[in-house]
């Protein structure tokens, strides 16, 4: 493994919302993937912690998903004005051809202006956005 050193600089993972839910269900190489990341690496963004606490069923799953980010997420990244621009691009380019969804834009978006990879099971909602830094998973 390379040493680093003071001009090395470790990019974040923003992390998709599959990869939270498979972990969630106890999938071990969700688990194993967000322990094998640093935690000032691992971000997500505010709209995959929103798609969580959508999808949860009771209000103690609710307050295990904001536990589970206060203590293993170092990051939220939220839409600003860059992301949003970037978003309302990407999905005029590729909503047609790929199925690109507004989410999923904004998520690659905040990906691509922070310079950070995005992990995700995914792929497919993602490839074919050029510059994108994509880490698959598969669970």
């Amino acid at each position: 493994m390379a040493r680093q050193t003071a001009k090395t600089k470790v990019l974040p993972i923003i992390f998709d919302t599959d990869i939270l839910i498979w972990y969630f269900r106890g999938n071990k190489r969700a688990k194993m993937l967000l322990q094998s990341v640093e935690l000032p690496r691992r971000w997500i963004s505010s709209l995959t912690l929103m798609e969580l606490m959508q999808g949860s069923r009771s209000k103690d799953e609710l307050i295990e998903i904001e536990a589970f980010v206060a203590e293993n997420i170092h990051r939220i990244i939220h839409p600003k004005t860059s992301i949003s621009e970037k978003a309302i691009h990407l999905v005029s380019q590729f909503s047609l051809s790929h199925g690109l969804l507004a989410i999923d834009a904004l998520i690659a978006s905040s990906a691509l202006l922070t310079k950070a990879s995005l992990a995700t099971g995914n792929r497919r909602h993602f490839s074919f956005i050029p510059g994108l830094a994509l880490l698959p998973f598969q669970p």
